[in-house]
Parts: structure tokens; C-alpha cells; sequence
């Protein structure tokens, strides 16, 4: 998965952790040995992110003008167990000791949101209705964090701005309404792009309806008004239910005829899966 901006990612995390020096190693290793460092759970979950957490070993590998290699036990997607050993890198110490705070950022953040989107699809167990994302992801680590939650068996709503046209209730305040709203959009978009709009009752609904939405949100709804919606709606629109939809609520919605359930809390809410580098031998 990994792409150009997963390694501007990577550099500039790196950055961040090392302006000019990694005092503490560097201190005390002047003769730079080869050494071997076992990845391990430390709690159970879903693993994502390992091609990220090797990327860190290599870029660093290459400044200090060394090498790195991994043994790898698990791959993206697997379920890890507590004191499960994950993978081991081999390296000179101060590639190791100066990879280890970013690399273990960055793959127990992306195996955090994994595990909760898991949670989550496995909470609502409902084949016929997708989980996906939102935009509420963490600033500048969007790529990482939505490929976590496919990793985790949910799916992605759109990456950015620029993927769809979502009026949400500022957008349609700003037209005057949900049937200008849409006319707008309607006229600017070009024929591949699909337009969504939010709606919070069922007169907004009906409204989007008749004025030809692919895709009605119903916001904030709760289930009575959303069976409501759904009739109205009778198969004219993709349906997608929002709005405060969390593991510990999702389950109302299985079985109801809605298309996707989407989750700011898949990625905002989602923790960290805690994992270490432990065992440090060297050669």
C-alpha cells in the first residue's frame, strides 16, 4: 500500500522525531554494532500498518548508510494475540534504537483504528449494510488511517472534497434549501460525480428525493424515523445512516434496509493497539 505520500508521511513524522541528531544513541554507540529487535503485541487485535513500520527502519537504514532486514510472522489484517512476536528486524543499534518511537507510532495508530473498525463490523453483523470512514481522520495521516479501516473490514467514504459532492446542512442552508441545493450541484457537477445531501427530517428527505439525489443521508435519525425515510425513499437513493454511530450503538441498525452506516468514530474514537519492541540481542 505504500505510495508516495505514505513516504512523505513517513519523512516528515521522521523529521519531527530527529532534527539534526539522535542524542541519546548516538551517545553511546561509537563503534556501531549489528543487533537483531523482536516486534510484539502486547494486547490483541488487528494488525495494519507493517509495510509503514519496515518503510521507517529503511529510510533511517539509509541515512546512517547501513542495511535492515525483517522476518515477518504476521501480515496486514491478521489477528494478533497479547505477547505474540510479530516480526524481527535485524540492523546496526542506532537504526534500531532511532527507528523505534516512529515506527511503533505509526503502525499501533493504523492497528488501533484496524481493531475498531473490526469491532464494528463484527458488532453490527449485517453483510447487506457497509461500515465506512468519514473525513474525521488525524491531520496529514488520512492515506494511512482509511487504508486501516479496509484493513479492519470496513470501507472508505470518500477520501477528500474532491471525490463527491456531500451538501451537508451549511451547504443546504446556504442554497435556500435541499432542492436548490441539489439543482446547484446538479448543474455544476460533471455526469460522473454523484451528489449526496444530508437530511436531518423527513421533509428534507422527500425533498431529496424529488430532486433526484444519489445518495440521502439520514442524520442523526433515530430507527423509527429512519424506517420512515426508507419507505419514503423506496429504492430511489442510496441510503447511508450518521451520526453519533459508535460500537457500543451500532447493532439497532442490523437488519433495517439502509445501504451504509458511516463513522467519524472509526477513525476519531479508535485508540491505539499497544505493541513494543522488546528483546534487544547484539551480534
Amino acid at each position: 500500500m505504500l505510495n508516495l505520500f505514505a513516504d512523505e508521511i513517513i519523512i516528515n513524522a521522521i523529521k519531527e522525531d530527529i532534527t539534526n541528531a539522535d542524542l541519546s544513541t548516538e551517545s553511546i554507540y561509537i563503534d556501531d554494532r549489528d543487533a537483531e529487535v523482536e516486534l510484539i503485541a502486547k494486547e490483541d487485535g488487528i494488525i495494519a500498518g507493517l509495510d509503514v513500520y519496515k518503510r521507517v527502519f529503511e529510510i533511517i537504514a539509509d541515512s546512517y548508510k547501513s542495511h535492515v532486514t525483517f522476518q515477518e510472522f504476521a501480515k496486514d489484517g491478521d489477528e494478533v494475540k497479547n505477547k505474540d512476536v510479530l516480526m524481527k528486524i535485524k540492523s546496526t543499534v542506532k537504526v534500531l534504537l532511532s527507528s523505534e518511537r516512529v515506527a511503533l507510532n505509526l503502525l499501533q495508530r493504523m492497528s488501533g483504528v484496524a481493531t475498531y473498525a473490526n469491532k464494528l463490523v463484527k458488532a453490527l453483523d449485517d453483510e447487506n449494510i457497509k461500515i465506512v470512514d468519514t473525513r474525521k481522520t488525524t491531520p496529514g495521516l488520512r492515506i494511512l488511517e482509511k487504508y486501516a479501516v479496509r484493513v479492519g473490514g470496513a470501507n472508505n467514504h470518500r477520501y477528500n472534497l474532491s471525490d463527491c459532492i456531500m451538501l451537508k446542512d451549511n451547504h443546504v442552508a446556504a442554497s435556500g434549501g435541499v432542492k436548490e441545493a441539489i439543482e446547484r450541484a446538479r448543474a455544476y457537477a460533471p455526469f460522473t460525480v454523484k451528489i449526496e445531501v444530508e437530511t436531518e427530517n423527513l421533509e428534507m428527505v422527500r425533498a431529496a428525493v424529488e430532486a433526484g439525489a444519489d445518495i440521502i443521508m439520514l442524520d442523526n435519525m433515530d430507527i423509527e424515523m429512519t424506517k420512515e425515510a426508507i419507505e419514503i425513499i423506496d429504492g430511489r437513493a442510496t441510503i447511508e445512516a450518521s451520526g453519533n454511530i459508535t460500537l457500543e450503538n451500532i447493532k439497532r441498525y442490523r437488519d433495517i434496509a439502509v445501504d451504509v452506516i458511516s463513522s467519524g468514530a472509526i477513525t476519531h474514537s479508535a485508540g491505539i493497539l499497544d505493541l513494543s519492541m522488546k528483546n534487544l540481542k547484539i551480534n
